[in-house]
């Protein structure tokens, strides 16, 4: 069977929104929150916890916040979805285009489930308390107010500043500190993709 572009977006985003999902709730229905499973030493850690939505653990401030950020989110989807659609007609897109954007479209859908359903599907996350799926009482968030799970973490130097450093001296250093999941990996790496090896194919079809 000839692997069509249409076929390799959909390839694409089955798979890597599959071991987003199921990442994730192994982890919010088998962790507490901050909990860290070492996976090679200590530069490589599974660590368990949940942000208002932006990828790497950045967030807009309060509830309005929040249900903006969701929403643009799903708006964006929308228009890479349109674009997606083109791209896969036009006989002048290559299959590394399609496969550039089918990630990132990846990533902004994965992360929307978290936000649109996990308030809804699972129990809360303590630092003390495993969170349960579907519990009896209700989720922790309605609809559009979930937490996003994640729990890739590479603090590949975990040291200190100098003391004779201005402003910085003595205080903890960590490098790679953001803490992220796969889709956030999907956005970033097909991003980069796009940039660095379709650029020229990618700026046709926006113009």
């Amino acid at each position: 069977m000839k692997l069509t572009k249409g076929r390799l977006s959909v390839v694409l985003i089955i798979v890597f929104l599959l071991v987003d999902q199921i990442s994730k709730i192994l982890v919010k229905t088998n962790m507490t929150i901050g909990e860290s499973i070492p996976v090679f030493g200590n530069w490589f850690q599974i660590l368990f916890i949940e942000n208002n939505g932006m990828a790497f653990g950045m967030h807009l401030g309060g509830e309005f916040g929040k249900f903006l950020l969701t929403f643009l989110r799903i708006v964006f989807s929308v228009f890479v979805i349109i674009f997606l659609r083109k791209l896969v007609k036009s006989p002048a897109s290559s299959k590394g285009l399609v496969a550039g954007v089918s990630l990132v479209l990846v990533g902004a859908i994965g992360n929307i489930i978290d936000s649109l359903l996990y308030g809804v599907l699972f129990g809360v996350s303590t630092p003390s308390a495993v969170a349960e799926f579907l519990p009896d009482g209700g989720g922790y968030a309605p609809v559009f107010f979930g937490k996003v799970v994640d729990m890739l973490y590479f603090p590949i130097i975990d040291s200190t500043w100098p003391e004779w450093m201005p402003f910085v001296g003595g205080e903890d250093f960590v490098f790679f500190s953001p803490v992220f999941n796969i889709a956030d990996s999907c956005i970033t790496v097909g991003i980069l993709y796009l940039i660095i090896f379709q650029w020229k194919n990618l700026s046709r079809f926006l113009k």
